[in-house]
């Protein structure tokens, strides 16, 4: 593994990373698994309808396309150099919140055993 790219190098390292597996199939191919299987890594489950605990779904798509709303790129270039500028100007704070947010639809998730919901008012 190129550890430039890795964000937190001394989990990789020392091995203590997990996957939040949100069930996309990409994620939950036969490569993927025997993988994750083989190395024996840790997979936080994932309820198999829950883009609501999803943070991209919930939090960080919806973020990119209200900044991004009504911009008209040239480029695809243009558009990777917006998408990254936006990316990088969300403050830590910011995200610790959109994970405070998720650990509370976990929350309603468990209470209603799985069962569907809207909305994040309980």
């Amino acid at each position: 593994m190129d550890h430039r790219v890795i964000k937190r190098p001394e989990l990789w390292e020392n091995q203590t990373w997990m996957l939040n597996h949100d069930n996309v199939p990409a994620h939950a191919s036969l490569l993927i698994r025997s993988y994750l299987a083989k190395h024996q890594k840790s997979v936080v489950p994932h309820p198999p309808y829950s883009p609501d605990l999803v943070p991209a779904d919930f939090f960080l798509f919806p973020k990119l396309k209200t900044t991004l709303k009504g911009l008209r790129f040239q480029t695809i270039e243009e558009i990777r150099e917006n998408a990254i500028r936006e990316l990088r100007a969300i403050t830590e704070n910011v995200f610790q919140e959109a994970f405070q947010q998720r650990k509370k639809r976990w929350e309603r998730c468990i209470a209603s055993r799985g069962d569907y919901f809207e909305g994040d008012s309980a």
